[in-house]
Formats: C-alpha cells, structure tokens, sequence
C-alpha cells in the first residue's frame, strides 16, 4: 500500500515539476519575443536596419544589345515598397553612351528609375548637355526599350546660335529623329538667334 502512494505521489510531483518548468519556460518566451518585437521597432536594431529601402550613394550602370551604355548615380534611392525593381532617386547624375554619338549628361533633382529595364524619368531641374547644346526642362521620360526621349515642361533649348522656347522634344535615340512642338496648335515654337 505504502508503495502505491509513493508512486502517486511521485506522479503528482512529476506532473507538478512539469506544469511549473512549463509555464515558466512559455513566461520566459514570451518575454523574449515581447524584447524581440520591441527591437524591431527600435531603430537601431540590426532588423530595422536591414529592411530599410533606402540607399546612399548609389550607381547603376548596363550595356544595351545595341552597345549603348548607360551609367546613373544618385545621392539617395529609395525603393518602392509594391515594385522592388522601382527606385525613387535624389540628386541624380546620368552619362548616356549612345553608339557612335556623342554623350548626353543629364541631371535633375529627383528621378524614377527601373531596375529590369533601366527606363528613367527625371524630374525637377533637369539638365541636359550633348555636344555643343543644353536643354533644360522640368521632366525627361528616358527609354531604351522606346529608343527614346521625352523632354517636356518648361524646355529651353540653347547651343552657340540659337536659343529655342518648346513644350515638347522628343528624340529617337537609334534614328536622332527628332521632333519639337508644343501642346496646343495655335502656339508655335518660339525660336530666337542669338546674334
């Protein structure tokens, strides 16, 4: 008899040591994943740093099937957080190499870059300088897979003789065709020599 209530009482305590290690141990994961939680808000854990979408001092650069070779740098990108492959850039430089031209640099303020197809569109204070000519406007839609540039808002087009008042030029980069106008048809492209 007294060893059937020692067995008892050995079970009881087992299943006593049990529920107490037990729930002290769910305590102490729960405290853990509690710090952990917090850590990720903090924003000097390794976590929050590491999903951070923001890049300084950036470069892209890709050749083209036809040779055309395309370097950009920016000062700051951040991704897009739907479309990875979309990048929001800040003080941006571009050097456009097009096969047998000359190059074509382009700043502005801010940009729109994709990352698989390497399109870019500047924006605010963009500058563009090719050979002997400067254009500067508000937008620029650059295109490898259009084979084309798009340059509107506020266009002054400017070379050694001539400067040139636009809404819209738009260049085929394979074929330099290029055509200048501007939104309404009772305006007229204002063109003045500078002699």
């Amino acid at each position: 008899m007294k060893k059937k209530y020692l067995f008892i009482l050995l079970i009881f305590l087992s299943i006593l040591v049990y529920f107490f290690f037990h729930l002290d141990f769910f305590k102490n994961e729960t405290s853990k994943t509690l710090k952990l939680n917090n850590s990720k808000i903090s924003k000097t854990s390794p976590e929050s740093t590491y999903k951070s979408n923001i890049m300084n001092d950036v470069t892209f650069s890709s050749i083209d099937l036809n040779g055309n070779k395309y370097i950009i740098t920016s000062e700051k990108a951040e991704s897009d957080i739907e479309n990875r492959n979309i990048l929001y850039l800040t003080n941006v430089k571009a050097v456009i190499e097009l096969d047998n031209s000359n190059k074509i640099r382009v700043t502005s303020n801010y940009g729109k870059y994709n990352s698989l197809n390497y399109d870019t569109i500047f924006s605010k204070n963009v500058i563009i300088d090719y050979s002997i000519n400067q254009i500067t406007s508000d937008y620029l839609d650059f295109s490898f897979g259009r084979n084309s540039m798009i340059i509107s808002k506020n266009i002054f087009f400017t070379n050694s003789e001539n400067i040139l008042k636009a809404d819209v030029i738009e260049i085929d980069i394979k074929t330099k065709d290029t055509r200048i106008y501007m939104f309404e048809d009772k305006k007229k492209v204002n063109i003045k020599n500078k002699d």
